[in-house]
């Protein structure tokens, strides 16, 4: 069964297309279902719409659920539309992001960490002038930004967990691995997936996020993986599926997940 859990569409002011037309193109690429995850609105912040080019704004999320519902009505039968959002993870807001996801049916919500000390993980001059010591603090707080996320119970897939290598290469190499094996171990804990997302190529590191060296630990640690081309644009739409599922057969994965209406759905590789 092919699916892709990761998708935005025009309302998150960076993406290109209508939700209908990640749909269709899912229907193409062959999908049997296909999650709408648009990044959700800046819940902790006190204006409508802060950052017009990054979220929707508050006042679009019931019209977002609508569409997505009412896509899900026309095209039952043909691809199996799943609710979703990507949501950012910021800690001192969770239970208000809770409150607010709570009303509607979502079928999951992926849990990103995009910003750590208040600056977004893919701004490269964050690195500027840090010594090893420091770029070692830095990617471990990142890591447990992310075991945070996992242990809230909100989230049931973890977003791109080393997407801050998108425009820092070298941040695969900065030997901060017990901090990664920490929150894989954690994660497996709380039963949360991670996702395999394909977006990494369209950033300077090329290829996925996460790689293989922290697939194989996610393995070791007992983690659920799935699948997400993260597309901004319709021709994405489950970008490298079929590469991603010889690799995680080669690392020896057996499986992978998806969910609907909240539950966990295994797939065979």
């Amino acid at each position: 069964m092919k699916f892709d859990l990761h998708t935005h569409h025009f309302r998150c002011g960076h993406a290109d297309g209508t939700i209908e037309d990640y749909i269709k193109a899912g229907i193409e690429a062959g999908l049997k279902a296909i999650g709408i995850s648009d990044h959700s609105p800046y819940f902790g912040h006190e204006d409508e719409q802060p950052f017009p080019k990054i979220a929707m704004a508050r006042s679009e999320l019931k019209a977002y659920v609508d569409e997505v519902l009412r896509l899900k009505a026309k095209y039952e039968g043909r691809i199996d539309v799943l609710l979703g959002m990507e949501s950012d993870y910021f800690p001192n807001h969770i239970e208000t992001y809770r409150k607010a996801f709570e009303p509607y049916p979502f079928d999951y919500l992926i849990g990103s960490v995009h910003q750590t000390r208040g600056v977004s993980i893919f701004n490269r001059n964050r690195w500027k002038g840090l010594n090893d010591q420091r770029r070692i603090e830095e990617k471990a707080h990142y890591y447990e930004l992310i075991a945070e996320s996992a242990r809230t119970g909100l989230f049931h897939i973890l977003g791109h967990i080393d997407a801050m290598k998108g425009y820092h290469p070298s941040f695969s190499d900065i030997p901060a691995m017990d901090a990664v094996d920490n929150t894989l171990r954690i994660i497996g804990e709380c039963g949360v997936a991670i996702e395999i997302n394909t977006s990494g190529k369209t950033k300077e590191v090329g290829g996925w996020y996460p790689s293989d060296e922290i697939l194989e630990r996610a393995l070791h640690w007992g983690v659920q993986v799935t699948f997400g081309s993260d597309a901004h644009t319709p021709s994405r739409v489950g970008d490298e599926w079929e590469l991603v599922r010889k690799r995680l057969k080669e690392i020896g994965f057996t499986q992978w997940v998806y969910f609907k209406e909240k539950q966990r759905v295994d797939v065979a590789l």
